[in-house]
């Protein structure tokens, strides 16, 4: 099967998930650790990434966030590429550290985004890295000692998520506490970690009846939520799609009518890309102008990049073009 997409948008929230190759330890001790937190920190700050929760483990990570205005992959790629870099120079090592890609799940907010921060911050205690709530209060390698106040950093979202249980500080931290008191045998949640309704559904971006019910759900493994938001999130994608398409289509237009041209007048690309304003390369470009313009519709400050002059080139290429035309 094909790699599925990424879906993303600026401001998704997303649950990220990240394993050591053939579920082999990503962190040797806490140098490591420090170094992907100091990264993760840096990195938030500079990509408007707003980091809500996470966990490192022996052999995995966990990261909750609202993705920055460029999106995921750049903050997911410059993350892991420089991390692992500088964990194989360190440790002498060579080859892939972290298993393919890394998981993403993009999370519908009002439904999980406490469950999530409490699933995420239980994990040092599931798996007995902690005893307790009270040991996890001082555990520095999740983002629950953040939240309680035992620890600070200037990347985690930590007055956000507290507004989630009150408005004042010491209020929200002891029903923060308990909260996370109330989650503390639930154990493994896989429906938080494989797309909300395919676990019940059992399929892949697909439109299907909900059981027991004749209603129609929209359900994909890519995102946790309610059949509404997967039909609002698998939308978005699909309009991002057809615009990257329009874009392509123009941009294919632009390189053949720009390569036609050229072939038909003997004349350089490479010199009418740079703006030459010889007489052959003038005519040229007015009639690469008018074609564009008219049966693509591209605009003129586009096609004037394209062929390295001013809007106003354009434009009055096309209109001494037409002016010709219209006397013959």
């Amino acid at each position: 099967m094909p790699r599925q997409a990424r879906l993303d948008a600026p401001g998704t929230l997303h649950h990220v998930m990240i394993r050591g190759i053939e579920r082999s330890p990503i962190f040797k001790d806490d140098r490591d650790r420090q170094d992907f937190l100091s990264r993760m920190g840096r990195l938030a700050n500079e990509t408007g990434t707003k980091i809500l929760a996470w966990a490192l483990m022996s052999n995995h990570v966990h990261i909750l966030f609202f993705s920055g205005p460029f999106g995921i992959s750049k903050f997911m790629r410059r993350l892991l590429t420089g991390y692992a870099l500088q964990y194989n120079r360190r440790h002498q090592r060579n080859g892939h550290l972290f298993q393919n890609r890394y998981k993403s799940i993009i999370c519908e907010e009002g439904i999980y985004l406490l469950e999530l921060v409490r699933y995420i911050h239980l994990n040092p205690l599931r798996a007995a890295m902690v005893r307790s709530i009270e040991e996890l209060d001082h555990y520095p390698w999740s983002g629950h000692m953040v939240l309680v106040g035992k620890g600070e950093n200037d990347w985690q979202e930590r007055a956000y998520l507290l507004r989630q249980f009150d408005e004042k500080e010491g209020k929200a931290i002891r029903a923060y506490r308990r909260f996370m008191e109330g989650g503390k045998d639930q154990g493994r949640r896989p429906e938080l970690v494989g797309g909300g309704l395919t676990r019940s559904l059992g399929g892949w971006s697909q439109v299907l009846p909900l059981r027991g019910s004749r209603e129609i759900v929209e359900h994909d493994c890519r995102i946790l939520g309610s059949g509404d938001f997967v039909a609002e999130i698998i939308g978005e994608a699909e309009k991002k799609v057809r615009r990257y398409i329009r874009v392509s289509e123009m941009k294919m237009a632009i390189d053949n009518a720009i390569k036609e041209m050229c072939r038909e007048e003997g004349i350089s690309e490479k010199e009418l890309r740079m703006g030459a304003r010889t007489r052959k390369f003038s005519k040229a470009r007015a009639k690469i102008s008018h074609y564009l313009s008219h049966e693509f519709g591209v605009s003129r400050a586009e096609i004037a990049r394209q062929l390295g002059v001013c809007t106003s080139a354009i434009a009055k290429a096309i209109q001494n073009l037409e002016g010709r035309r219209n006397k013959c």
